[in-house]
Parts: structure tokens; C-alpha cells; sequence
């Protein structure tokens, strides 16, 4: 099947963009499918061949088929779905905005809520999600879908703020994993699962927290920033060289070195929201960029991710 193909830039900005070859993949997008409303959420999943992703304005979660090319909808309604994960079962984990909730699906296809509330209280409109070797589900709850009835139901906040949480893989228990953000929006695990990263959109900054033994975080502190003018941050991916790539809507995706150095960008045709790692060698950045789905073929590779020791 013939897709269209959009030229991409490399804004080079450190040479370490250079020598770590960041810059040498296509030089053009693959443009998989356009006409949404506003893409979020990309998952590829390995078994399937197919990347799951997001349409939240019209309600439905769509998937696009590696080996045909064929996008067709997963789901629809689907609670105003943003960030989608895929857990160590292959089950895809959802944050469903309009519902307020995050969910599962189970292999036959049935839906399991796994947090709508914390300590009584209705959760604001959950973004985006990681779930680490153990279990654990780490979930980020800024107040996107309740500021009015386009990506979910205007509402008032019944937490009046908006924290990033932490689901118990054993009791199920919804506890306060970090707090103090404008609006927290994109997390990462570190490919060791020591360190927990949260993008915090409203304040213009990436946060890195410290992951204890027992699941809880400490020392967060602030990774990057954002230059102004150079877009805001949204979700947030490691590759196998320890770069930190982070959707920066009209800013394109940006590659942060391990020290926090922006050292280049990728320019989209459309603002970016979300990007995720996959194909068969897992080299291949799909990315939910306004009302389209993309790909480009890089020549770094998606962090795998590893049991902690």
C-alpha cells in the first residue's frame, strides 16, 4: 500500500546529535493515516504488529495494522482515551479522560477499572501511564479533561490539584506518588527502572524522581526545561543510548543527552503530542502529531526495559 511521505529536518544542536547518529534515519515521515481530530497515545504491540493510538475529541480509539497498512477503530466510545500503555501481560492500559478513570483490557477484550478515585475523591482526567516489571502503574492526573467538553465533560476538580499516582500491583491501592506539578502529563521509566520521569507541561519542565525499593519516589528534581519558544512538553521516551526524546507539540521532539543537554530536534509537519518506539527491531518512531499518525525509521532503537536489580 503507498503512504505519503513528508520531508523531515534534524535541528542539530550539540554534535552529540551528530556522533550518536540521531540524525540518520529517513528524511521523510511516512504518513500512516490523517484525519483525526487531536492524536494522542501511541502503543505499538510487537504481537500484534499494530499501533494503538488515540482520536480524544471523536471519542474512539483507532489501530493501524503493520502488515496491511489497513487503519480501522479499536474502539468507540472509549471514555475520551489519552495515554495508552501495554503491560508485562500484554494488556493495554488506558487513561480514559472522560471517564476519569484508568483501565485495562483483559485478553478477551472485557475492561477492568484499575483507579477512578484516590482517598474518595473522583480522579481529574488521567493522561498518560507506565507500568513497570513488578506490576506497578504509574499514572499522571492533570485537569485536561475537565476544563471543558473537548477532549472529556467540563467539571470541577474534586482533588483540586493535579498529582501523579501509584497503583499497587497487589492490593490495587491508588497512593500519591509525586505532587506539585502545573499539569503532569508525560512519565517514563528509565530503562533500569530506578528513576521515574514526569513531563510537566504547564511549567515547562521534566521532572526525575528517585524510585525506592518499595515502590515509592524521592529527590525529584528538574531534568530539562524547556527553551522558550522551542513548544511544550507532552510524553517523553527513552532510546538504547540513554536519550531522552520528548514530544514538544509545535516544538517538534526533542533529544535530550543523559546530562540534560537539548542536543537536537526533530521538526514535525504538525505539532506533536506523543511518540512511541516499535516495529520489529523496534527502530521505528511512531508519532501522534495533531490529526495524523506518522512514522520514521531512525537509526537509534527504543530502550528495552529491564527488572531492576
Amino acid at each position: 500500500m503507498s503512504t505519503e511521505r513528508v520531508p523531515v529536518s534534524y535541528d542539530i544542536l550539540d554534535e552529540r546529535f551528530r556522533t550518536g547518529r540521531c540524525a540518520n534515519g529517513d528524511d521523510f515521515f511516512e504518513v500512516l493515516h490523517t484525519g483525526g481530530r487531536w492524536a494522542e497515545g501511541p502503543v505499538y504491540l510487537p504481537a500484534w504488529r499494530q499501533v494503538i493510538w488515540s482520536d480524544i475529541p471523536n471519542d474512539r480509539l483507532l489501530r493501524w495494522d503493520e502488515t496491511n497498512g489497513v487503519v480501522s477503530v479499536f474502539r468507540s466510545p472509549a471514555g475520551h482515551v489519552n495515554g495508552n500503555t501495554v503491560d508485562r501481560e500484554g494488556r493495554l492500559i488506558h487513561c480514559e479522560q472522560g471517564n476519569r478513570r484508568v483501565t485495562r483490557t483483559e485478553h478477551d477484550g472485557t475492561l477492568t477499572v484499575l483507579a477512578d478515585r484516590w482517598r474518595g475523591k473522583r480522579l481529574n482526567s488521567p493522561n498518560d501511564a507506565v507500568v513497570g516489571s513488578d506490576g506497578t502503574v504509574w499514572f499522571s492526573d492533570p485537569d485536561f479533561g475537565i476544563t471543558s467538553d473537548y477532549e472529556g465533560f467540563r467539571a470541577e476538580s474534586e482533588i483540586g490539584a493535579n498529582h501523579v499516582y501509584r497503583i499497587d500491583p497487589g492490593s490495587g491501592e491508588v497512593t500519591l506518588a509525586a505532587d506539585g506539578f502545573g499539569a503532569p502529563n508525560g512519565l517514563v521509566l528509565s530503562p533500569d527502572e530506578s528513576r521515574l520521569y514526569v513531563s510537566d507541561t504547564r511549567a515547562g519542565a521534566i521532572r526525575v524522581f528517585d524510585v525506592r525499593d518499595d515502590g515509592t519516589l524521592s529527590d525529584g528534581k528538574v531534568f530539562a526545561e524547556t527553551r522558550e519558544g522551542l513548544g511544550r512538553f507532552d510524553n517523553i521516551r527513552f532510546d538504547d543510548g540513554g536519550r531522552l526524546w520528548a514530544a514538544a507539540m509545535a516544538g517538534g521532539v526533542h533529544c535530550y543527552d543523559p546530562d540534560g543537554t537539548l542536543i537536537g530536534r526533530l521538526l514535525t509537519p504538525e505539532p506533536v503530542a506523543n511518540i512511541a518506539f516499535g516495529g520489529p527491531r523496534n527502530n521505528i518512531m511512531f508519532l501522534a502529531a495533531s490529526t495524523s499518525l506518522y512514522c520514521l525509521m531512525t537509526a537509534v532503537t527504543g530502550a528495552p526495559r529491564i527488572r531492576r536489580r
